[in-house]
């Protein structure tokens, strides 16, 4: 590192304008534009202000927390000038999706870190957000650690935008040194992306209160994406449970609000017992919460999601959101027929270390029906996945599958009992189609009714 008197002369040096930053892009490139938090906005801008210069260029980003497609995407109208890649689908990269823009990158979120560092898989520029440098010559990367690393050993150069309401978060690697930058980017201070929870509707309450009640004292909680998931974190905050602790790939609202409610005591064995994750995504009332926090630790994707990890936390309690269940057990929660909605994100490897876990346990939560866009209700429990649907959580590992009817156990059920108990918590009026739809399968039958 440079000497303290030596920083605010290396840092004039390494300071450039966002189009200075923009103008680095060439032909051909591989470009990140960051996650969560921490995407680029000016130089993103920048980039969108040379569009009819660029060409070939891929834009990749892992989770994009914000609303609008990039600038450089509205810029553009062409993928030989520029074509966007997302690791995570989120709101924006599906608005892309529908323009014929942007393509999703199928892989295990834990795999991210290793995966940028693969030769053939190497970025020319990784630009990111960052919290102004401190008298020590370090950024703070913000409240999204997950494979930022990965990116930036990966990549040939590293631009950071610097915004002062990025939160300073601690963890495990945080920060990053004025040695490791290419370049710096004063930005134009945008606030943090807001991800506001969803108000829970009557069928979420339901489903939560299915899920609550398994949840006992001296648990340690994954929530997932999505209404239902935090509307069981807000349940729990109103509850008699005690002495939870926080293990999460996002971390969300609720979980402050299960600090606040003194429902968080910190009692496990992994990591000091500290709200562990990965990235972090929801109001200003969050990122306060996690500013400067030494309860809260941001850390990389492939140690907070690590399997092996989970398991080893006693009483691990996985709560995930998914779309369409299969009387197989096979769960999709991330496309719609062929439309990619969302990621694989780490569901599999929660599932999997929940299930490890001595007293460990995994739900998966869907409504039992919705709406189409003619106006007709269809079932979400379905005799097969719909076409073009994809397996998120396979058969094997799938353990509970929790509607607004109730909570099936599919763990050790042989396939006639997993159609009979899916088809209980299943809409009622699509009971009976259900039913004459697994006895043509031949996965059940009348005589192997349960009691």
């Amino acid at each position: 590192m440079y000497k303290i008197s030596e920083l605010e002369k290396k840092y004039k040096e390494k300071l450039i304008t966002a189009e200075e930053a923009a103008a680095l892009v060439k032909y051909g490139d591989r470009i990140h534009f960051g996650l969560g938090c921490g995407m680029v906005v000016d130089i993103d801008k920048a980039i969108a202000a040379r569009a009819d210069s660029l060409h070939h260029v891929t834009v990749i980003s892992t989770i994009n927390l914000r609303k609008e497609p990039f600038e450089t995407s509205k810029a553009t109208q062409s993928n030989d000038q520029v074509r966007f890649v997302s690791a995570h689908f989120g709101g924006a990269d599906r608005r892309m999706r529908d323009a014929g823009r942007c393509w999703y990158m199928p892989l295990l979120f834990r795999e991210l870190p290793s995966y940028w560092r693969i030769n053939d898989n190497n970025l020319d520029i990784a630009f990111f957000q960052v919290t102004p440098m401190d008298k020590y010559g370090n950024f703070n990367i913000g409240p999204q650690v997950s494979d930022l690393w990965g990116v930036i050993v990966g990549a040939k150069m590293i631009v950071v935008e610097v915004n002062e309401n990025m939160p300073v978060a601690l963890g495990r690697q945080t920060q990053l040194n004025l040695a490791d930058v290419d370049y710096v980017v004063e930005g134009s201070n945008t606030p943090l992306p807001i991800v506001p929870s969803k108000e829970p509707t009557e069928i979420d309450r339901k489903i939560a209160g299915h899920v609550v009640p398994h949840i006992k004292n001296d648990s340690t909680l994954q929530l997932g994406i999505g209404g239902i998931p935090n509307c069981i974190g807000s349940l729990l905050a109103e509850s008699d449970v005690k002495d939870l602790s926080a293990h999460t790939e996002m971390l969300v609202d609720a979980y402050v609000d299960l600090y606040e409610a003194g429902k968080m005591s910190g009692n496990k064995s992994v990591e000091n017992g500290k709200l562990l994750y990965a990235f972090a995504g929801g109001t200003k009332r969050l990122y306060d919460f996690i500013d400067n926090n030494p309860i809260c630790s941001s850390a990389p994707v492939d140690y907070v999601n690590n399997i092996e990890i989970i398991g080893s936390i006693d009483n691990f309690v996985s709560i995930s959101g998914c779309i369409n269940v299969d009387l197989f057990g096979q769960v999709c929660s991330e496309a719609v027929g062929f439309k990619q909605i969302s990621g694989t994100g780490g569901q599999l490897d929660f599932v999997l270390g929940a299930f490890q876990s001595k007293g460990g346990q995994s739900f998966l939560c869907t409504p039992s029906t919705r709406m189409d866009k003619d106006g007709n209700m269809v079932s979400l429990i379905t005799p097969t996945l719909p076409s073009g649907s994809v397996v998120t959580t396979p058969r094997q590992a799938t353990h509970y599958v929790v509607t607004e009817y109730g909570a099936a156990n599919l763990k050790g059920k042989s396939t006639w009992e997993r159609a009979e108990m899916l088809i209980e918590i299943a809409h009622p009026d699509f009971r009976d189609d259900l039913i004459r739809d697994a006895e043509a399968m031949g996965i059940w039958k009348q005589s192997s009714k349960l009691d």
